[in-house]
């Protein structure tokens, strides 16, 4: 017997996506518009330019998912939406629209953090087996979540400055490549060369936590000093020193947290976790520890609805609902949710 069919809606960023989702397994739809093109002129997200473009589309991107599932809205049995952490404008689009059509039809609403979303992309594909381990690697966060069960989220360790997603990007543009930055930096780090020695950055012993700022300046100051003497920048050795330094932190505390924690799943989740150079080495390690690796197809790493309501259908069945008071909030923490 179905348990939910909930209409999911995710507007955090520069996407805006709505999706039906069942049971918080299976993908009736899933629709997104992407800004994109919109955003590359300028070399990042605008967060006003962002906000409009969602006011243009939600309500297309709505009916599209509700059709596509060949659902109306009375036989959705919740709505669900992005609370945070997000634009603040761009996330209370969704919210609006979400509070509406919940208040319209009378449906429960259920608000959900968007980095759980990422997480539970993964349940997508196959049921979460817990306890597990998450590394969240994005353009706004960079985490190591312990999962005791659904819904029960430990933060061990995160980003003292700046998400790795974000690195991505500066160090992108600093070698003068398109954004967003993070593809074209992985495409040029398969063939270049390691030769730069740019620094790893542990931090305290045993800490869980990660810093990239000091990584960047790194970057940028190499190229600057590279520059001034009007010597040779090649963009591929320096795509492929600055990610292998990424890559070789992130899986050495991703690992060293699995053998803490005693757990036999790890789930990677957000943008960055279509990094074809770190997936490699991911499924290398886990493979050497007999770890299972969950990592989500690329079209649900990037934000995207369905996600939203994967998470929805645990809150929804344990009754943890919003009222008409719900806001988005730009910053929220997942460690709140149970």
């Amino acid at each position: 017997m179905c348990e939910s069919i909930i209409l999911s809606i995710e507007t955090s960023c520069d996407e805006t996506a709505a999706s039906v989702i069942k049971d918080g397994k299976e993908i009736l739809s899933n629709e997104v518009v992407t800004q994109m093109m919109t955003h590359k002129k300028f070399g990042g997200v605008v967060p006003e330019v962002a906000s409009r473009q969602h006011v243009e589309v939600i309500t297309r991107v709505v009916d599209e998912a509700l059709k596509n599932a060949e659902m109306t809205m009375e036989e959705i049995d919740a709505i669900a939406v992005t609370e945070g952490p997000g634009l603040i404008g761009a996330l209370l689009v969704g919210v609006a629209s979400a509070k509406a059509l919940a208040f319209s039809y009378q449906k429960p609403l259920i608000p959900v953090h968007h980095i759980a979303g990422h997480i539970y992309a993964n349940n997508l594909i196959q049921p979460l087996q817990f306890p597990l381990m998450a590394l969240i690697v994005s353009g706004g966060h960079t985490e190591l979540i312990y999962i005791e069960d659904h819904l029960n989220f430990e933060i061990i360790g995160e980003t003292r400055d700046d998400a790795v997603g974000e690195a991505y990007d500066k160090v992108a543009r600093t070698i003068g490549l398109p954004y967003p930055g993070g593809p074209e930096v992985d495409r040029l780090a398969e063939i270049g060369q390691d030769n730069l020695n740019f620094p790893r950055v542990w931090l305290e012993k045993d800490s869980y936590d990660f810093s990239f700022s000091g990584l960047k300046s790194a970057v940028i100051n190499t190229l600057h000093n590279k520059r001034q003497k009007n010597e040779e920048i090649i963009p591929e050795d320096v795509a492929t020193s600055f990610q292998n330094s990424v890559v070789e932190v992130l899986v050495g505390k991703t690992m060293s947290a699995i053998k803490e924690y005693k757990v036999d799943q790890l789930v990677v989740a957000g943008g960055v976790a279509a990094n074809k150079g770190l997936r490699k080495v991911l499924a290398q390690e886990c493979e050497r520890e007999q770890i299972e690796l969950k990592i989500p197809p690329l079209n649900l790493c990037t934000d995207n609805a369905a996600m939203i309501g994967s998470v929805a259908h645990y809150l929804y069945i344990n009754g943890k609902t919003a009222d008409m008071k719900l806001n988005g909030k730009s910053s929220l923490d997942i460690e709140m949710m149970d």
